[in-house]
């Protein structure tokens, strides 16, 4: 019960995972671990996607962990089955919350999907809105320039604007309600998103409805942490700290996050 949840991402977009948890799960122990060395995952091809979610599981389970979370969307979509396979503990992706999450929220059954390119040719989203309501139509946009940007720490920046605006042209008069971030990235990224969007579309971002799913497997395997104290999370980068640091200070409002650097 006491051992950490573990929180794997290509970079810090799954950090937006993390803030949630510690919204709807303060009392459990945290344990992130970012690859942005090897960021962003989206364009790279699927075997080496895979292997590079491996190597992340496999570290976190060393240190010691009761559940993993994939919060890469893009690892998800080509990894959660056999991360699955591989390790005894629970395994939750981003895809199907983040899916069930739009079609709620969707009253016309129309769609967008931002994502990265792998997480778009995978058509994971796909496959999971159509497998909760069959007839929905999904609208998948490629978003290969939100990452960098994000990961550069640049994400609130007129320059995000504009790279959000450019890329979002392509959706201007396609009819749909509901758009998912479909990269924990983006988030960071919401307030230029939502600028440029119709104002009745609602954004759909996984991470509180993962969180959810990580709460509701808690319960079910009896394994949520019995404490009323609060444990900062640990975290581990393959890449820059100083500028994870950063990031993790600004978007948690940690002021002294604890950042380890990791090889794998």
């Amino acid at each position: 019960m006491d051992l950490p949840i573990g929180v794997i991402d290509s970079g810090v977009g799954g950090l937006t995972v993390v803030k949630e948890m510690l919204s709807q799960l303060p009392y459990e122990r945290i344990v992130y671990l970012g690859d942005d060395a090897r960021c962003p995952y989206g364009p790279r091809p699927v075997e080496e996607v895979r292997t590079f979610t491996m190597e992340m599981a496999t570290a976190l389970s060393k240190i010691g962990i009761k559940m993993l979370v994939i919060a890469c969307n893009t690892a998800t979509a080509v990894a959660l089955e056999d991360i699955r396979e591989q390790f005894s503990f629970p395994v939750i992706g981003v895809i199907v919350p983040g899916a069930r999450a739009a079609v709620n929220a969707s009253a016309t059954g129309k769609i967008a999907v931002l994502g990265t390119e792998g997480t778009i040719k995978s058509g994971a989203y796909n496959d999971a809105i159509h497998s909760l309501s069959p007839a929905a139509t999904v609208y998948p946009l490629a978003c290969p320039a939100f990452v960098p940007i994000v990961e550069s720490g640049q994400y609130q920046s007129e320059q995000a604007n504009e790279v959000v605006s450019e890329t979002l042209k392509s959706m201007i008069g396609k009819d749909f309600d509901a758009a998912i971030l479909g990269c924990t990235h983006y988030p960071l990224l919401q307030h230029h998103i939502e600028k440029h969007l119709p104002a009745n579309v609602s954004i759909i971002s996984s991470a509180v409805e993962t969180v959810r799913d990580v709460e509701r497997t808690l319960a079910a395997r009896n394994i949520a942490r019995i404490s009323e104290r609060k444990v900062l999370p640990v975290f581990f980068s393959t890449g820059n700290v100083e500028q994870f640091r950063s990031i993790v200070m600004d978007w948690l409002s940690i002021p002294e996050p604890e950042v380890k650097t990791i090889q794998l």
